[in-house]
């Protein structure tokens, strides 16, 4: 089953980590505050990037969504 996952865009200091681990799901347009999540659902053969971005996060504002 696909998973979603979200940025809460207030905490996201747009290091751009989660855009270098996974660019198929996120991505930061040059100049913005905060990442973006491109991509509605996670398939299982990207669960694995997507959770290396979370656990890399500096401040932990990537989440799966229930």
């Amino acid at each position: 089953m696909a998973k979603k996952v979200v940025i809460d865009a207030e905490e996201c200091v747009a290091c751009g980590t989660c855009v270098e681990i996974a660019p198929e799901v996120f991505k930061l347009e040059e100049g913005a505050d905060h990442a973006e999540v491109i991509k509605g659902s996670i398939g299982s053969s990207e669960e694995d990037a997507v959770q290396e971005a979370i656990d890399s996060c500096p401040t932990q504002c990537i989440h799966w969504e229930e």
